[in-house]
């Protein structure tokens, strides 16, 4: 009976079953094809009970490999026929609570969560990332950039949406390293304020613009966007909306309209849903972005509507952040060695297990870069996209709109 079950489920693709009795089991037929070598017995029941959080503890305790850690074969044949999502009875009824409580960033939570990520060890990030450490999703306006083009490509995309004018005052909300707010000062002559919860990101972003010669232009803060005051001709938020939370999205939005200058432009970009909103992936909650919530459009739609703010521009990048998890995995994988002798085994599990099951995800499942263009007015930006694709890279929001 329980071999049967599976085996309806699994009709796309071609999963081999190796369990430590030595007996095989293979399941569907085609393309992809993958091999799942179990340690222990018992995994599979653990995981078919509830995969979304169990697929990535049992590998994490090496329960179960894969050959070369490449485990995406395996995340399509799981999106494709399976999915993350079966709860048992028990999680099934406790999840809408879990997950409302957990997405109550309070500012003293907020800093907690995003400490447990972004205050890890800078090594590890610059391992993987590219030059500038940009830990979001890469543009790639043409097949075949490298990670450090891609990157240098989102930076001037997003500069371009925000129309920047020489001297702008900019609010960066979420800094990260402080790549965006040193590009727009460097390239656009811009004033930039930039805010951050990561001590270990503050430092590095202040020793960064020491370093470029910036200080003056440039100021990053350990502050929490709703403990903020202060007027910008623009705002910019780069991978940091995840981490809001669905309870605060409407103070988000209107301490967005409250600091945004008449006339100003903000730049919101984030990871969101394809489809209709959706749980968070328990593993991912649990062991890399405690908070965390991945919006729907809907689900942003509603706050930014009360919030007065005007949505003069969405576009969804459809693919970008899978092209760019797959340079950040074959990054993270010719570092691996070190990292375990470091960090431990268990922990680059871990590492490798988010990269390619987020890449997976935004290859075979609903996930998709968001960038919304707010405003306070109906008339801040063109009539037309022309300025975002000109042969001008630095271009105003007086010469844009006059175009």
């Amino acid at each position: 009976m329980f071999w049967n079950t599976l085996a309806k489920r699994v009709t796309n693709g071609t999963l081999h079953l190796h369990f430590p009795d030595g007996t095989v089991h293979t399941l569907g037929s085609g393309q992809p094809e993958a091999t799942i070598e179990f340690r222990r017995r018992g995994t599979l029941r653990r995981i078919l009970m509830w995969p979304g959080l169990q697929l990535g503890e049992t590998y994490m305790r090496g329960e179960w490999n894969v050959p070369r850690n490449d485990l995406l074969p395996l995340f399509e044949i799981v999106l494709r026929n399976l999915g993350t999502g079966a709860y048992s009875p028990l999680a099934r009824a406790v999840r809408p609570v879990i997950r409302t409580i957990s997405e109550f960033n309070w500012p003293w939570r907020a800093r907690r969560n995003i400490s447990r990520h972004y205050d890890l060890d800078a090594r590890l990030f610059r391992k993987f990332l590219d030059r500038d450490m940009q830990y979001s999703c890469a543009y790639f306006p043409r097949p075949g950039l490298s990670l450090e083009d891609a990157q240098t490509a989102k930076r001037e995309h997003v500069a371009r949406k925000l129309l920047l004018e020489p001297d702008a005052k900019v609010l960066d909300i979420g800094c990260g390293w402080g790549g965006m707010a040193l590009h727009l000062a460097e390239h656009y002559g811009a004033k930039v304020v930039g805010l951050t919860l990561s001590s270990e990101q503050l430092e590095l972003a202040q020793q960064r613009a020491r370093e470029r010669g910036l200080a003056e232009r440039v100021e990053f803060r350990l502050q929490d966007y709703r403990r903020h005051r202060g007027s910008y001709d623009a705002i910019v938020s780069v991978g940091m909306f995840e981490h809001v939370g669905r309870p605060q999205y409407q103070r988000f939005f209107d301490t967005v309209h409250k600091l945004l200058a008449p006339g100003g432009t903000t730049l919101l970009h984030t990871i969101g849903r394809s489809g209709p909103p959706a749980a968070t992936n328990p593993w991912i909650r649990r062991h890399i972005f405690p908070g965390g919530y991945i919006p729907a459009l809907s689900e942003m739609a509603r706050p930014v509507e009360k919030s007065g703010l005007v949505m003069s521009d969405l576009e969804v990048l459809r693919l970008h952040y899978a092209e760019t998890l797959k340079h950040w995995n074959q990054r993270f994988q010719a570092t691996r060695e070190e990292f375990s002798k470091e960090l431990g085994e268990e922990f680059c599990r871990m590492w490798e297990f988010y990269l390619q099951i987020s890449q997976a995800a935004f290859r075979w499942s609903d996930l998709v870069v968001l960038q919304l263009q707010l405003n306070r007015s109906n008339d801040s930006v063109p009539m037309t996209r022309d300025y975002l694709y000109g042969e001008s890279r630095h271009i105003g929001r007086s010469a844009a709109i006059s175009a």
